[in-house]
């Protein structure tokens, strides 16, 4: 049975990275609920020369046509559709990843906020017990953004900002968002083959 995963885009730098999790997570053949941010739609504009329609509908008629030949199943819902099935613990998804995600976002869910979906579903995720995955893009960080992750991660999230390693050798830039995604898919639990695994490196024994 396929995963159902949460995935939401705000407005940190770093939007290839998620853009690259929702291709993988629809390769793996998940159902993707995607939420994303007005301020998202600047920085993909800005990072990745991408236009996201401010209209759901043709958000999720754009990356079906981008992502047609993948098997997994999307759905994308806007910012204040309370009606949405990540919006109430009845209906909540088996994980949920803010990718990347706003320090601004990262302190309203920290503080329990629900003043638009993206926060609304984060609480659900901690409340109901299933996986928070935050994917912060700052530097440098100040106290308050550690307390704040500190507080998160006490209550269960999971921090995972988007530091890529090198022993893998990267060659490109897709290198290293790729390091990064791995790393989320395996928190999600998710098969994929971005990269050779420490210890299985070429010519390591």
């Amino acid at each position: 049975m396929s995963k159902t995963i949460c995935l939401a885009f705000t407005g940190a730098s770093g939007l290839p990275y998620g853009i690259r999790l929702l291709e993988c997570l629809l390769q793996a053949g998940c159902r993707v609920q995607l939420l994303y941010s007005q301020v998202a739609q600047v920085v993909a504009r800005q990072e990745m020369g991408l236009e996201l329609p401010s209209r759901p509908a043709e958000t999720l008629a754009f990356f079906q046509q981008r992502f047609s030949n993948l098997p997994g199943t999307l759905e994308v819902y806007g910012r204040e559709e309370w009606f949405a099935p990540v919006a109430s613990g009845s209906n909540p998804p088996e994980a949920m990843v803010v990718c990347p995600c706003t320090m601004g976002t990262l302190a309203s869910i920290a503080q329990g906020l629900a003043s638009n979906l993206i926060e609304r579903a984060a609480d659900v995720a901690m409340k109901e017990g299933r996986k928070l995955i935050l994917v912060p893009r700052e530097t440098p960080l100040s106290a308050i953004h550690l307390e704040n992750m500190l507080r998160l991660s006490r209550a269960g999230a999971i921090i995972l900002p988007p530091n890529p390693g090198f022993y893998h050798h990267p060659q490109t830039v897709q290198d290293l968002v790729d390091f990064v995604v791995a790393r989320l898919l395996d928190q999600l639990a998710v098969p994929h083959q971005l990269m050779q695994r420490w210890g299985q490196q070429e010519g390591k024994e």
